[in-house]
């Protein structure tokens, strides 16, 4: 066949042909009667070859050597193209996830997106100096995104960068709150912990009904530190898991200070007194827990706890006797 023929039946261009034959990739071997070049069969299949190899993404030059090399091993091939296009597409990914960023923010000029592009730059920096920079560099007009902030703490395990990641999101508002919502979701425990740490510190009822459900993750960090943020916030849904600090050991001593706060409403101080109690009678309680939880009684407002003080002034735990006796002491000497 001539080459206008083959163009027409292989969908080649007769420019792409000429092309290949310049290359000596295909060459037409054939002659007509005439005397012109003609491809015969075997180099029409060898054109539809390189078409194929085109198609998985090889250059010319490596479609010569694929085809011209005996020992040419398919599986080597095709294990380098899935490698380089694995990569080709983590940087594209990596590209649309940065101007996915830099839309949410919703920049009002090209210096709004230099800012986030310099952010977003800052922010993926090996160095935690150069993160918190970014983080805390002065901005004239505007702050930081908070979705963009938001998905940094979830993933920065640098404390200081971490702190100061958390105080520009509390600047920014409550936009990153769904950010971190995604976060609580993780089935990565640092991810869940780095979320409810940020969470603490924000203020609003979605933070606040976010850390209701944290109470129960399965993680104890998590619902420690949710504990100790609803207590915070007078919510007394907290109380459990208050009273559950107290005995488990730690932040025991600010998980006393918050149910001490929440015993001062009337109708909750007679729960946390009963659950405190019950703490102390369960036969699970070794003295070190006896001691946390009487301890605990001391911050109670007014005389509610004086009683049951008095009754373990007395108790067969030398240690819980002495250490309630002298809260006693300390209780009754206030005017």
């Amino acid at each position: 066949m001539l080459i206008g023929e083959v163009a027409r039946r292989s969908g080649v261009s007769a420019r792409m042909l000429r092309h290949y034959d310049s290359l000596g990739l295909v060459q037409p071997t054939g002659r007509t009667v005439g005397g012109y070049r003609e491809y015969t069969p075997d180099d029409v299949r060898r054109i539809f070859h390189v078409e194929g190899l085109r198609s998985l993404g090889l250059s010319l030059r490596q479609i010569a050597r694929t085809l011209d090399d005996p020992g040419f091993t398919p599986s080597a091939l095709v294990g380098d193209l899935i490698r380089g296009t694995e990569e080709r597409l983590h940087r594209e990914r990596e590209l649309l996830d940065r101007l996915r960023k830099v839309e949410a923010a919703e920049p009002a000029g090209w210096q709004d997106v230099a800012r986030i592009v310099e952010l977003l730059h800052g922010l993926a920096s090996r160095s935690a100096a150069r993160r918190q920079q970014a983080v805390l560099a002065p901005v004239e007009h505007e702050s930081v995104p908070a979705e963009l902030l938001a998905e940094a703490v979830l993933t920065e395990s640098d404390p200081n960068v971490a702190g100061a990641l958390r105080w520009a999101l509390a600047r920014a508002g409550g936009d990153g709150v769904a950010s971190l919502a995604y976060g609580m979701a993780s089935d990565d425990v640092d991810v869940r912990r780095r979320a409810v740490v940020a969470l603490a510190e924000l203020p609003g009822d979605e933070t606040t009904a976010m850390l209701t459900d944290a109470l129960a993750d399965p993680d104890a960090a998590i619902r420690r530190r949710a504990a100790l943020a609803l207590g915070t916030r007078g919510e007394t849904r907290a109380v459990p898991a208050l009273v559950g600090i107290v005995v488990e050991g730690p932040n025991d001593v600010e998980a006393a200070e918050l149910l001490g706060a929440l015993a001062r409403d009337a109708t909750w101080a007679d729960r946390i007194m009963s659950a405190l109690v019950d703490e102390l009678a369960a036969p699970t309680a070794d003295s070190a827990v006896r001691m946390r939880l009487t301890q605990a009684l001391a911050e109670m407002p007014g005389t509610i706890a004086l009683d049951t003080l008095r009754h373990l002034a007395r108790d067969d735990d030398r240690p819980v006797a002495l250490l309630a006796s002298a809260l006693v002491t300390m209780r009754e000497a206030r005017p």
